[in-house]
């Protein structure tokens, strides 16, 4: 069975969110679709609404994605966060 798709979509024109590692464009339902980072470097290339049974194809290219320095610079400072709350906690 042949997927349908409600658009193409160039990454460029996606909004991407840093900290949660996800690309989003906006749903004519009013929610968004989604891909991640990871996914995209996996080779995945649909896009999904959570609220609705939409999905986009995304047009990109490797070399369009963060480097991977990026998304390991995230990793670190959410664990470092995680860290300094856990010794808060311990010295409290």
């Amino acid at each position: 069975m042949a997927e349908s798709f409600y658009d193409e979509i160039e990454i460029e024109d996606m909004t991407y969110d840093a900290t949660l590692q996800i690309y989003h464009y906006p749903c004519p339902c009013g929610d968004r679709f989604e891909i991640s980072l990871r996914d995209l470097r996996d080779g995945e290339d649909v896009g999904i609404c959570p609220s609705c049974s939409l999905m986009i194809r995304v047009v990109f290219e490797a070399s369009d994605l963060p480097g991977e320095e990026v998304e390991k610079e995230g990793e670190e400072e959410a664990e470092v966060g995680m860290e300094k709350d856990m010794a808060e906690g311990v010295a409290a």
